[in-house]
Protein backbone atom coordinates (compact mmCIF):
# COMPACT_ATOMS: atom_id res chain seq x y z
CA UNK A 1 0.00 0.00 0.00
CA UNK A 2 1.14 3.84 -0.75
CA UNK A 3 2.73 5.54 2.24
CA UNK A 4 1.12 8.92 3.27
CA UNK A 5 4.27 10.70 2.48
CA UNK A 6 4.69 9.25 -1.24
CA UNK A 7 0.67 9.56 -1.77
CA UNK A 8 0.34 13.45 -0.54
CA UNK A 9 3.78 14.06 -2.68
CA UNK A 10 2.12 12.36 -6.07
CA UNK A 11 -1.25 14.42 -4.99
CA UNK A 12 0.93 17.80 -4.77
CA UNK A 13 2.70 17.23 -7.61
CA UNK A 14 -0.80 16.66 -9.91
CA UNK A 15 -2.92 19.52 -8.15
CA UNK A 16 0.72 22.20 -8.65
CA UNK A 17 0.71 20.79 -12.43
CA UNK A 18 -3.15 21.85 -12.53
CA UNK A 19 -2.74 24.76 -11.04
CA UNK A 20 -0.40 25.98 -13.63
CA UNK A 21 -2.34 24.90 -16.62
CA UNK A 22 -5.00 26.77 -15.39
CA UNK A 23 -3.12 29.86 -15.17
CA UNK A 24 -1.80 29.64 -18.55
CA UNK A 25 -5.60 28.67 -19.79
CA UNK A 26 -7.02 31.46 -18.25
CA UNK A 27 -4.23 34.28 -19.20
CA UNK A 28 -4.91 32.52 -22.65
CA UNK A 29 -8.74 32.72 -22.23
CA UNK A 30 -8.62 36.27 -21.11
CA UNK A 31 -7.09 37.62 -23.79
CA UNK A 32 -8.96 36.12 -26.83
CA UNK A 33 -12.24 37.06 -25.24
CA UNK A 34 -11.05 40.63 -24.24
CA UNK A 35 -10.15 40.91 -28.15
CA UNK A 36 -13.29 39.16 -28.81
CA UNK A 37 -15.32 41.10 -26.97
CA UNK A 38 -13.61 44.97 -27.77
CA UNK A 39 -14.32 43.55 -31.36
CA UNK A 40 -18.44 43.27 -30.90
CA UNK A 41 -18.57 46.40 -28.59
CA UNK A 42 -16.05 49.08 -29.28
CA UNK A 43 -18.82 50.94 -31.07
CA UNK A 44 -20.62 51.18 -28.73
CA UNK A 45 -21.30 54.51 -27.40
CA UNK A 46 -21.14 53.87 -23.63
CA UNK A 47 -17.80 51.35 -24.26
CA UNK A 48 -15.28 51.57 -21.63
CA UNK A 49 -11.85 49.86 -21.83
CA UNK A 50 -11.65 49.44 -17.98
CA UNK A 51 -14.95 48.37 -17.61
CA UNK A 52 -14.46 46.03 -20.82
CA UNK A 53 -11.32 44.38 -19.15
CA UNK A 54 -13.57 43.79 -16.11
CA UNK A 55 -16.71 41.85 -18.15
CA UNK A 56 -13.74 39.90 -20.03
CA UNK A 57 -12.53 39.01 -16.49
CA UNK A 58 -16.04 37.86 -15.04
CA UNK A 59 -16.94 35.61 -18.05
CA UNK A 60 -13.39 33.53 -18.45
CA UNK A 61 -14.71 31.36 -15.52
CA UNK A 62 -17.49 30.10 -17.69
CA UNK A 63 -14.82 29.49 -20.17
CA UNK A 64 -12.78 28.04 -17.11
CA UNK A 65 -15.37 25.52 -16.46
CA UNK A 66 -16.02 24.34 -20.16
CA UNK A 67 -12.33 23.92 -20.17
CA UNK A 68 -11.45 21.75 -17.01
CA UNK A 69 -11.83 18.21 -18.16
CA UNK A 70 -9.38 19.35 -21.25
CA UNK A 71 -7.10 20.83 -18.22
CA UNK A 72 -6.85 18.37 -15.98
CA UNK A 73 -6.14 15.14 -19.10
CA UNK A 74 -3.39 17.52 -20.09
CA UNK A 75 -2.36 17.91 -16.36
CA UNK A 76 -2.42 14.11 -15.82
CA UNK A 77 -0.74 13.58 -18.84
CA UNK A 78 1.84 16.08 -17.96
CA UNK A 79 2.53 14.97 -14.45
CA UNK A 80 2.67 11.67 -14.96
CA UNK A 81 5.43 11.71 -17.89
CA UNK A 82 7.25 13.75 -15.62
CA UNK A 83 7.46 11.64 -12.93
CA UNK A 84 8.53 9.10 -15.35
CA UNK A 85 10.89 10.84 -16.73
CA UNK A 86 12.83 11.61 -13.54
CA UNK A 87 12.62 7.61 -12.84
CA UNK A 88 10.11 8.36 -9.65
CA UNK A 89 8.03 5.93 -11.25
CA UNK A 90 10.27 3.21 -11.92
CA UNK A 91 11.97 3.64 -8.27
CA UNK A 92 8.07 3.86 -6.50
CA UNK A 93 7.36 0.55 -8.90
CA UNK A 94 10.60 -1.33 -7.11
CA UNK A 95 9.08 -0.88 -3.93
CA UNK A 96 6.24 -2.89 -4.71
CA UNK A 97 3.86 0.14 -5.62
CA UNK A 98 1.31 -0.52 -8.12
CA UNK A 99 0.11 1.70 -10.90
CA UNK A 100 -3.11 1.27 -8.90
CA UNK A 101 -1.52 2.81 -6.01
CA UNK A 102 0.13 5.91 -7.30
CA UNK A 103 -2.77 6.67 -9.87
CA UNK A 104 -5.27 7.09 -6.66
CA UNK A 105 -3.45 9.97 -5.65
CA UNK A 106 -3.89 11.68 -8.80
CA UNK A 107 -7.76 10.28 -9.26
CA UNK A 108 -8.32 12.26 -5.87
CA UNK A 109 -6.71 15.26 -6.99
CA UNK A 110 -8.90 15.17 -10.18
CA UNK A 111 -12.06 14.68 -7.49
CA UNK A 112 -10.97 17.47 -5.70
CA UNK A 113 -10.19 20.11 -8.54
CA UNK A 114 -14.01 18.43 -9.72
CA UNK A 115 -15.79 19.47 -6.64
CA UNK A 116 -13.96 22.95 -6.40
CA UNK A 117 -15.33 23.47 -10.48
CA UNK A 118 -18.69 22.49 -9.40
CA UNK A 119 -18.99 24.09 -5.88
CA UNK A 120 -16.86 27.12 -6.58
CA UNK A 121 -16.12 28.10 -10.12
CA UNK A 122 -20.18 27.17 -11.23
CA UNK A 123 -21.51 29.48 -8.96
CA UNK A 124 -18.54 32.04 -9.62
CA UNK A 125 -19.01 31.48 -14.04
CA UNK A 126 -23.05 31.70 -13.69
CA UNK A 127 -22.97 35.06 -11.30
CA UNK A 128 -19.98 36.53 -13.57
CA UNK A 129 -21.65 35.65 -16.77
CA UNK A 130 -24.95 37.43 -16.04
CA UNK A 131 -22.86 40.61 -14.74
CA UNK A 132 -21.53 40.52 -17.70
CA UNK A 133 -24.47 40.13 -19.51
CA UNK A 134 -26.28 42.75 -17.66
CA UNK A 135 -23.31 45.40 -18.37
CA UNK A 136 -23.63 44.31 -21.91
CA UNK A 137 -27.39 44.51 -22.43
CA UNK A 138 -27.06 48.33 -21.22
CA UNK A 139 -24.23 49.23 -23.42
CA UNK A 140 -26.38 48.07 -25.86
CA UNK A 141 -29.98 49.13 -24.38
CA UNK A 142 -29.02 52.58 -27.32
CA UNK A 143 -28.51 50.02 -30.19
CA UNK A 144 -29.82 47.35 -31.34
CA UNK A 145 -28.10 43.90 -30.66
CA UNK A 146 -29.24 42.61 -34.05
CA UNK A 147 -26.53 44.34 -35.12
CA UNK A 148 -23.84 41.70 -33.83
CA UNK A 149 -26.05 38.90 -35.01
CA UNK A 150 -27.86 37.87 -32.04
CA UNK A 151 -30.11 34.95 -31.97
CA UNK A 152 -33.53 36.18 -30.81
CA UNK A 153 -35.82 33.86 -28.43
CA UNK A 154 -39.32 34.26 -28.74
CA UNK A 155 -42.24 32.96 -25.70
CA UNK A 156 -45.93 34.23 -25.59
CA UNK A 157 -48.74 35.14 -22.68
CA UNK A 158 -52.75 35.47 -23.19
CA UNK A 159 -53.65 38.13 -20.17
CA UNK A 160 -57.07 39.81 -20.32
CA UNK A 161 -55.53 43.00 -22.42
CA UNK A 162 -55.07 40.04 -25.72
CA UNK A 163 -52.08 37.42 -26.40
CA UNK A 164 -48.72 38.74 -26.64
CA UNK A 165 -45.79 37.84 -28.44
CA UNK A 166 -42.64 38.95 -26.40
CA UNK A 167 -38.98 38.94 -27.96
CA UNK A 168 -35.76 40.12 -26.30
CA UNK A 169 -31.64 39.46 -27.62
CA UNK A 170 -30.46 39.31 -24.03
CA UNK A 171 -31.42 38.67 -20.61
CA UNK A 172 -30.36 39.03 -17.44
CA UNK A 173 -31.27 38.97 -13.26
CA UNK A 174 -32.44 35.74 -13.64
CA UNK A 175 -35.27 36.03 -16.33
CA UNK A 176 -36.59 38.98 -14.92
CA UNK A 177 -34.59 41.48 -17.27
CA UNK A 178 -34.87 41.66 -20.81
CA UNK A 179 -33.02 43.89 -23.50
CA UNK A 180 -33.59 45.07 -26.91
CA UNK A 181 -37.29 43.65 -26.12
CA UNK A 182 -40.26 43.56 -28.93
CA UNK A 183 -44.01 43.32 -27.72
CA UNK A 184 -46.51 42.59 -29.99
CA UNK A 185 -49.96 42.59 -29.10
CA UNK A 186 -52.76 40.94 -31.53
CA UNK A 187 -56.50 41.91 -31.66
CA UNK A 188 -59.24 39.20 -31.28
CA UNK A 189 -58.98 38.57 -35.02
CA UNK A 190 -55.57 37.82 -34.71
CA UNK A 191 -53.94 40.93 -35.87
CA UNK A 192 -51.04 43.00 -34.63
CA UNK A 193 -52.72 45.90 -32.85
CA UNK A 194 -49.77 47.07 -30.93
CA UNK A 195 -45.70 46.39 -31.29
CA UNK A 196 -43.83 47.95 -28.41
CA UNK A 197 -40.03 47.74 -29.18
CA UNK A 198 -38.20 48.74 -25.63
CA UNK A 199 -34.45 49.46 -24.51
CA UNK A 200 -35.49 46.96 -21.42
CA UNK A 201 -38.48 45.18 -19.75
CA UNK A 202 -38.68 44.32 -16.28
CA UNK A 203 -41.08 41.68 -15.11
CA UNK A 204 -42.79 43.23 -11.95
CA UNK A 205 -45.34 41.50 -9.80
CA UNK A 206 -48.24 40.61 -12.62
CA UNK A 207 -46.83 43.11 -15.19
CA UNK A 208 -43.94 43.78 -17.74
CA UNK A 209 -42.48 47.52 -17.23
CA UNK A 210 -40.84 48.41 -20.42
CA UNK A 211 -38.71 51.88 -20.78
CA UNK A 212 -36.95 53.38 -23.23
CA UNK A 213 -40.11 52.57 -25.54
CA UNK A 214 -41.24 53.42 -29.02
CA UNK A 215 -45.24 52.31 -29.57
CA UNK A 216 -46.72 51.58 -32.36
CA UNK A 217 -50.96 51.24 -32.98
CA UNK A 218 -51.99 49.96 -36.25
CA UNK A 219 -52.54 53.10 -38.18
CA UNK A 220 -50.91 55.64 -36.17
CA UNK A 221 -47.38 57.08 -36.23
CA UNK A 222 -45.02 55.60 -33.64
CA UNK A 223 -44.39 57.73 -30.69
CA UNK A 224 -42.07 57.39 -28.08
CA UNK A 225 -42.69 57.00 -24.72
CA UNK A 226 -40.73 56.96 -21.46
CA UNK A 227 -42.42 54.02 -19.87
CA UNK A 228 -45.04 51.82 -20.40
CA UNK A 229 -46.45 48.84 -18.01
CA UNK A 230 -48.09 45.87 -19.81
CA UNK A 231 -50.28 43.55 -17.92
CA UNK A 232 -48.54 39.71 -17.92
CA UNK A 233 -49.36 36.25 -16.25
CA UNK A 234 -45.72 35.09 -16.57
CA UNK A 235 -43.90 34.28 -14.00
CA UNK A 236 -39.75 34.42 -14.03
CA UNK A 237 -39.77 30.90 -13.62
CA UNK A 238 -40.83 30.21 -16.83
CA UNK A 239 -39.20 33.01 -18.65
CA UNK A 240 -36.00 31.73 -17.47
CA UNK A 241 -36.72 28.35 -18.63
CA UNK A 242 -37.53 30.18 -22.18
CA UNK A 243 -34.52 32.59 -22.76
CA UNK A 244 -32.18 32.20 -20.18
CA UNK A 245 -29.22 29.80 -21.09
CA UNK A 246 -28.77 26.98 -17.77
CA UNK A 247 -25.34 28.08 -17.60
CA UNK A 248 -26.27 31.22 -15.74
CA UNK A 249 -27.66 29.22 -13.10
CA UNK A 250 -25.53 28.09 -10.54
CA UNK A 251 -25.57 24.46 -9.06
CA UNK A 252 -27.05 25.57 -6.02
CA UNK A 253 -30.39 26.67 -7.87
CA UNK A 254 -30.95 24.13 -10.17
CA UNK A 255 -32.80 21.94 -8.09
CA UNK A 256 -35.48 24.53 -7.74
CA UNK A 257 -35.32 25.60 -10.98
CA UNK A 258 -36.59 22.19 -11.87
CA UNK A 259 -39.09 21.90 -9.80
CA UNK A 260 -40.70 25.31 -10.57
CA UNK A 261 -40.39 24.71 -14.53
CA UNK A 262 -41.99 21.32 -13.98
CA UNK A 263 -44.73 22.94 -11.55
CA UNK A 264 -45.51 25.33 -14.58
CA UNK A 265 -45.52 22.79 -17.20
CA UNK A 266 -43.01 23.90 -18.80
CA UNK A 267 -39.79 21.52 -20.39
CA UNK A 268 -37.13 21.41 -17.16
CA UNK A 269 -34.89 19.21 -19.77
CA UNK A 270 -32.09 21.55 -20.22
CA UNK A 271 -31.99 22.28 -16.29
CA UNK A 272 -31.84 19.22 -15.67
CA UNK A 273 -28.99 18.63 -18.03
CA UNK A 274 -27.31 20.91 -16.89
CA UNK A 275 -27.44 19.75 -12.83
CA UNK A 276 -26.43 16.29 -13.74
CA UNK A 277 -23.46 17.46 -15.84
CA UNK A 278 -22.16 19.10 -13.45
CA UNK A 279 -22.62 16.66 -10.49
CA UNK A 280 -21.03 14.21 -13.19
CA UNK A 281 -17.80 16.30 -13.84
CA UNK A 282 -15.80 14.98 -11.10
CA UNK A 283 -16.16 11.45 -12.00
CA UNK A 284 -15.75 12.74 -15.85
CA UNK A 285 -12.09 14.14 -14.19
CA UNK A 286 -11.11 11.00 -12.70
CA UNK A 287 -12.10 9.01 -16.22
CA UNK A 288 -9.69 12.10 -18.16
CA UNK A 289 -7.05 11.42 -15.61
CA UNK A 290 -7.23 7.32 -16.37
CA UNK A 291 -7.43 8.11 -19.99
CA UNK A 292 -3.89 10.21 -19.78
CA UNK A 293 -2.70 7.74 -17.55
CA UNK A 294 -3.03 5.14 -20.86
CA UNK A 295 -0.56 6.57 -22.72
CA UNK A 296 1.95 8.33 -20.19
CA UNK A 297 2.57 4.97 -17.48
CA UNK A 298 5.70 3.40 -20.25
CA UNK A 299 9.05 3.41 -18.52
CA UNK A 300 11.32 6.35 -19.75
CA UNK A 301 14.15 4.24 -21.57
CA UNK A 302 11.22 3.13 -23.90
CA UNK A 303 9.98 6.67 -24.59
CA UNK A 304 7.07 8.19 -24.63
CA UNK A 305 5.39 7.72 -28.31
CA UNK A 306 4.27 10.66 -30.01
CA UNK A 307 1.37 8.33 -31.35
CA UNK A 308 0.34 7.14 -28.05
CA UNK A 309 0.17 11.13 -26.58
CA UNK A 310 -1.41 11.70 -29.68
CA UNK A 311 -3.88 8.99 -28.87
CA UNK A 312 -4.57 9.97 -25.80
CA UNK A 313 -5.36 13.57 -26.96
CA UNK A 314 -7.43 12.18 -29.21
CA UNK A 315 -9.33 10.37 -26.87
CA UNK A 316 -9.99 12.83 -24.51
CA UNK A 317 -11.41 14.75 -27.37
CA UNK A 318 -13.47 12.54 -28.67
CA UNK A 319 -14.95 11.56 -25.03
CA UNK A 320 -15.95 15.75 -24.53
CA UNK A 321 -17.24 15.72 -27.98
CA UNK A 322 -19.77 12.69 -27.19
CA UNK A 323 -20.52 14.26 -23.55
CA UNK A 324 -21.82 17.53 -25.83
CA UNK A 325 -23.35 15.48 -28.04
CA UNK A 326 -25.20 13.82 -25.56
CA UNK A 327 -25.91 16.57 -23.39
CA UNK A 328 -27.60 18.26 -26.09
CA UNK A 329 -29.88 14.62 -26.55
CA UNK A 330 -30.46 15.06 -22.97
CA UNK A 331 -31.82 18.59 -23.19
CA UNK A 332 -33.80 17.63 -25.89
CA UNK A 333 -35.13 15.11 -24.00
CA UNK A 334 -34.49 12.19 -26.31
CA UNK A 335 -32.25 10.91 -23.36
CA UNK A 336 -33.46 11.28 -19.83
CA UNK A 337 -30.75 13.66 -18.47
CA UNK A 338 -29.05 11.25 -15.77
CA UNK A 339 -28.23 9.04 -18.54
CA UNK A 340 -26.98 11.18 -21.18
CA UNK A 341 -24.74 12.66 -17.95
CA UNK A 342 -23.27 9.79 -16.63
CA UNK A 343 -23.27 7.60 -19.82
CA UNK A 344 -20.24 9.08 -21.54
CA UNK A 345 -18.41 9.18 -17.59
CA UNK A 346 -19.16 5.46 -17.40
CA UNK A 347 -17.99 4.21 -20.72
CA UNK A 348 -14.71 6.39 -20.27
CA UNK A 349 -14.24 5.07 -17.10
CA UNK A 350 -14.53 1.59 -18.14
CA UNK A 351 -12.50 1.64 -21.08
CA UNK A 352 -9.51 3.56 -19.07
CA UNK A 353 -9.81 0.68 -16.42
CA UNK A 354 -9.93 -2.16 -19.25
CA UNK A 355 -6.71 -0.77 -20.75
CA UNK A 356 -4.68 -0.17 -17.93
CA UNK A 357 -5.65 -3.89 -16.05
CA UNK A 358 -4.44 -5.31 -19.83
CA UNK A 359 -1.08 -3.10 -19.67
CA UNK A 360 -0.28 -3.29 -15.48
CA UNK A 361 -1.88 -6.81 -14.39
CA UNK A 362 -2.01 -9.06 -18.28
Amino acid sequence: MIGKTLGFYFFRRFVSTTILFILGVFALAYIVDFTEFTNRTGSLPKFDVKIAMAVSAMRVPLIMQIAVPFIVLFSAMATLMNLNRKYELVVARSVGVSAWQFLLPACAGALFIGALAVFALNPLAAAGFAKAEEIEGEWRATKSSLAGGGKVPWLSQSTVEGDAIIGATRVTNAGARLYDVTFLLFDENNAIAQRYDAARADLLDGKWRMTDVVVTKAGNRPEAVKSVDLMSNLRKEVVEETLAPPEMIPIYSLPQKIAAARSFGVSANPFAMQFHSLTALPALLVAMTLIAATVSLRFVRFGQSIRMILGGILAGFVLYVVSVLVKSFGSAGIIPPPLAAWMPVIAAGLFGTGFLLHREDG
